[in-house]
């Protein structure tokens, strides 16, 4: 997991992030008061118990159980369910949700918790000499690893990279000698201009940094003002057109893109095309949608331009899973209506009108207000319909037509309507209260199939709405202080869907939903601690509907030991529903 590792903090410290910042089940790991030790603390309920791990300068363990090479390799053994950690009391102790300390630097060239082979493997691919990185030490944490691609070339062709490893001691940087800095930023600025002598007598030159996408959560408003700035900056040196910032990251992305090769066969068949809204907008085979219970004579009859979208970076037990299509064409109304039964959708989500600057958008597949519509098998009745600021929620009733007793179901359909025909919208909060009201919806009906999410050509903004919407579930379950990468969550729904989240200002309009959502939760927080601070103040020994929780001691000798227990796998009922674990 990454920036889990907390350099200068105490127990207390520690006591107090988990249970101000965490949930059962969070973690984190600093230095013990054992001078070359380390300490896990980790949520446990209510409490926070703290887990001894001996370094013996030869490997890492719990006083005993498995051994590993690095700290990183001993949490991530023991989040993976390999070993399970019980107390002293037989409570079982889950590493499920690390709690990231805000990286060192917001320069954009730091990319945290990275491993030596996948550094080397990203400044390889680059293939330009002087493409350089800071990492985050794997075998001794605290430390930090500077990583470049050198001159030199290997017997393969390949150009050698450089590790040169960054020491952080007394608050300060080195890599050796008698040039010291305050911070990284200062560091890697000298060695631009100077270089590095490595010890063979070779030089390593810093000229371009290679850029991470990676960011805590917690500190996303200054990497959007940093690419604000960026942007604005080479705008000015380009003559207003836009070569940095959020517009390198997603070009970077659409160049990625390009190399996804998978089958949209189906899409391309004779008789699939005339149900494709645009001739070059097809589902991936593998993903696609399924359409059941049709007539195998007719050929193409099991086809709908509808892909599934899951989110890959994390695995859960109840999975999200949307389905992600584009709007429907006169002739694909039917098919709509099908898979909207066949899946068991409670939830219609569509981000467009009808139609938009004289452009037909999407047939409204739905019945006028208080009438009904056949729609093939089935009829559609409206039930209700009402207007909110930026959107339209309809109440509509599904049910098959020839089926007795009537078997019906109540389908929610909402209609954004303040989303432009080209660009975004100004400012996120209007989207987000919009995704508050349709997963409160969902949630409604535990048992329903997945929302149904469409614009047009179902990519753009279908994979905008997708993408932020996953991002908020994961900060809502572990936490603003996790590790996001929104680059790397538009790549994980490309390969779902092809073209997903389609310009430069819908990439940057994630980001700045992102940076808004967590502003909001901050704030949310800080009234929480406020009112929860005026009521401690009445000095009520029990408040109502609460337990006394007793504070551990900081001190190692009270630390709780932590037992490994080998070969001993949790049942599943054990597991929390909807628990997510990093792939």
């Amino acid at each position: 997991m990454v920036r889990w590792f907390h350099r200068d903090i105490t127990g207390l410290q520690a006591e107090d992030l988990l249970k101000t910042q965490g949930i059962s089940g969070s973690f984190l790991a600093r230095p013990s008061k054992n001078v070359g030790d380390f300490s896990l603390s980790v949520r446990v309920g209510e409490r926070v118990t703290h887990i001894r791990i001996q370094n013996t300068g030869d490997y890492y363990d719990l006083y005993g159980g498995e051994k590993f090479a690095t700290l990183s390799e001993l949490v991530e053994y023991y989040t993976a369910d390999n070993g399970i950690l019980q107390d002293k009391d037989g409570t079982i102790i889950e590493l499920r949700y690390p709690l990231n300390c805000s990286d060192p630097t917001t320069e954009r060239w730091y990319h945290g918790h990275l491993s030596g082979p996948s550094a080397e493997k990203m400044l390889i691919a680059r293939d330009e000499s002087g493409t350089f990185l800071v990492r985050e030490s794997l075998s001794k944490p605290g430390d930090f690893v500077l990583s470049a691609l050198t001159d030199e070339r290997s017997k393969t062709g390949a150009r050698r990279v450089s590790h040169i490893k960054i020491m952080f001691q007394n608050e300060r940087y080195t890599v050796g000698g008698s040039d010291i800095f305050d911070t990284l930023s200062d560091l890697v600025d000298f060695y631009k201009r100077k270089g590095i002598e490595e010890i063979s007598g070779n030089w390593v030159h810093l000229k371009q940094p290679y850029y991470s996408t990676r960011v805590n959560a917690a500190d996303i408003d200054s990497r959007v003002k940093e690419l604000d700035q960026t942007t604005l900056m080479q705008q000015e040196v380009e003559g207003g057109k836009s070569k940095a910032g959020f517009w390198e990251e997603f070009d970077v992305l659409q160049k990625l893109e390009a190399k996804v090769k998978k089958s949209r066969e189906e899409g391309q068949r004779p008789e699939n095309k005339s149900k494709n809204r645009y001739k070059n907008i097809l589902p991936f085979n593998d993903t696609r949608v399924i359409l059941q219970d049709v007539d195998p004579n007719v050929a193409g009859s099991d086809y709908i331009n509808a892909n599934y979208v899951r989110n890959t970076l994390w695995e859960s037990e109840n999975p999200k899973v949307y389905i992600a299509t584009q709007g429907c064409l006169a002739t694909t109304v039917n098919d709509f209506w099908q898979m909207v039964w066949q899946e068991n959708t409670s939830v219609i989500v569509m981000t467009t009108r009808e139609v938009e600057k004289g452009r037909n958008k999407c047939v409204p597949y739905w019945p006028e207000k208080d009438s009904a519509k056949e729609v093939g098998r089935y009829v559609v009745t409206s039930q209700s319909e009402r207007e909110a600021t930026d959107y339209k929620v309809r109440i509509l009733e599904l049910a098959p037509m020839n089926k007795q007793p009537k078997h019906t179901r109540t389908i929610w359909h909402y209609q954004y309507m303040s989303w432009p025909d080209h660009g975004v919208p100004q400012e996120p909060g209007a989207v987000l209260s919009f995704l508050t009201q349709v997963n409160d919806k969902q949630a409604e009906y535990p048992d329903a199939g997945p929302m149904i999410i469409h614009c047009s050509a179902g990519i753009g903004r279908t994979g905008t709405i997708v993408v932020i919407d996953m991002i908020i579930e994961t900060i809502d379950t572990i936490g603003i202080n996790c590790d996001i990468d929104i680059s790397k969550y538009i790549q994980m729904v490309r390969e779902q869907r092809s073209g997903m989240v389609q310009t430069e200002a819908q990439y940057k309009f994630i980001y700045l939903a992102v940076s808004e959502y967590i502003q909001t939760t901050k704030a949310k927080d800080g009234a929480s601690l406020e009112a929860e601070t005026e009521y401690g103040n009445l000095q009520l020994k029990h408040p109502p509907g609460t337990r006394n929780i007793s504070k551990s001691k900081d001190s190692d000798m009270y630390e709780n030991l932590g037992k490994p227990k080998k070969d001993k796998k949790k049942p599943k009922s054990e597991k929390k529903s909807g628990s997510l674990k990093k792939k």
